[in-house]
């Protein structure tokens, strides 16, 4: 006699499990615990087999009676529902596995280990916002050029084009990951080149002009912030190193034989030399007192055991004045860049390699961090004179503009 709902709910435990037959092979395992579970007896091969569909009341009888169709259907044409059942979640674990989440999150961990603390929460972000939510799910292999098109469309679509060009950077990057891993066969991003909208470089702002300048030491020098942030404005003036090099500086990294930092370019990860200058070295010395005891030199607000914030610059120069359109803290790069090959004449090469960037020489050798050094270590020591004077000239209301190019 077939089951019905009002049997099924009737069902009680017993001391031993029972079956309640319905038809053909399905049937109610009631078990001294109480649970009704939904199962098929069947065969195959000549060997008695069992096919679970799952429990009472999540499963209702007209779903177990659908599901035992299908599996009868699969018989019918030689397959065993046992096997085939299995071979699905071996697919969706695989698949699971294999998703663009899973392996952008492996990579994640893989290859951006090394990289500051803003440039992975930027990443991060960049999946967890434009990418999981669309493709997170997808098995990698099966994410086409014309998929990943209609995801950096939804980007583009909001007047994010560079970050619709960024996110697809970082798109290729795990697919040739996933590729290496072998895992994907190949990357679709080259086909979209053309696909997006051009992106326009936007160029950190940055004060180029001698009387600009001299008017923001001033304001460097009577912020009212704490001695930290402080002194970081003033080393980045001085220094003009990647804001991150910056803030993740550290007191061992100080060379006090040879007057010298030497730290990791945050970008070429080459080694980097940065000649202290009289002034530097005395902004150090008054910032030791309050910092000495840890390890970095910019140690957060919030505990030793970190840096100082990323933010904590751009704020700084909010507060004083220099929205991100008129001064960032990258900006003290171009500053540096600028002054020193329009107004004091240092050799382009010097400031290039003061400033960490991978560039050759004439005979195509690789950034070498000592090459110059003499040279740039004067140029260091000529451009804190130089801002001093800019302040200075400031402070007398008779800033003036001088060239002073290198004989």
């Amino acid at each position: 006699m077939p089951l019905t709902d009002r049997a099924i709910k009737a069902a009680k435990a017993k001391e031993k499990d029972y079956k309640v037959s319905d038809e053909k092979g399905l049937f109610l395992l009631v078990t001294k615990s109480g649970s009704k579970l939904f199962k098929m007896k069947y065969r195959f091969n000549g060997k008695e087999k069992k096919l679970s569909f799952g429990a009472y009341p999540d499963i209702n009888l007209k779903e177990a009676r659908e599901k035992r169709d299908e599996a009868r259907k699969l018989l019918a044409h030689d397959i065993d529902p046992s096997a085939h059942k299995k071979a699905i979640k071996a697919a969706q674990r695989l698949n699971s596995e294999n998703s663009f989440n899973a392996i952008a999150l492996e990579w994640f961990d893989t290859k951006l280990a090394d990289k500051t603390d803003g440039h992975q929460r930027r990443v991060k972000r960049a999946l967890e916002i434009h990418l999981f939510p669309t493709l997170g799910n997808h098995p990698i292999k099966d994410i086409t050029a014309p998929v990943l098109l209609e995801a950096l469309r939804v980007i583009e679509g909001k007047g994010s084009v560079e970050t619709a060009h960024r996110v697809k950077q970082i798109t290729g990057q795990v697919f040739r990951y996933a590729i290496a891993t072998g895992r994907a066969e190949r990357d679709p991003t080259p086909d979209l080149k053309g696909a997006l909208r051009p992106s326009i470089p936007k160029h950190f702002s940055a004060l180029t002009d001698p009387r600009d300048v001299g008017r923001l030491l001033i304001a460097i020098d009577e912020f009212q912030g704490t001695p930290t942030v402080k002194a970081a404005l003033k080393l980045s003036a001085l220094f003009f190193c990647r804001p991150g090099e910056l803030r993740n500086l550290k007191w061992s990294d100080i060379n006090h034989e040879e007057s010298r930092i030497e730290l990791v370019a945050e970008k070429t990860h080459q080694q980097h030399i940065i000649p202290l200058c009289t002034q530097a070295k005395e902004i150090l010395n008054e910032l030791h007192p309050h910092t000495g005891n840890g390890d970095f030199i910019f140690p957060s607000a919030r505990g030793r055991s970190r840096c100082m914030s990323e933010n904590a610059v751009r704020v700084a120069l909010r507060t004083m004045g220099y929205d991100n359109d008129t001064m960032t803290p990258h900006g003290f790069r171009a500053m540096a860049r600028t002054l020193l090959d329009e107004v004091l004449g240092f050799r382009v090469e010097w400031i290039e390699q003061q400033l960490a960037h991978a560039v050759k020489d004439a005979n195509g050798r690789a950034y070498n961090r000592t090459k110059h050094l003499t040279q740039r270590t004067e140029m260091m020591q000529k451009w804190a004179d130089y801002l001093d004077g800019l302040k200075q000239q400031a402070l007398s209301g008779n800033v003036v503009s001088v060239n002073f190019k290198q004989a």
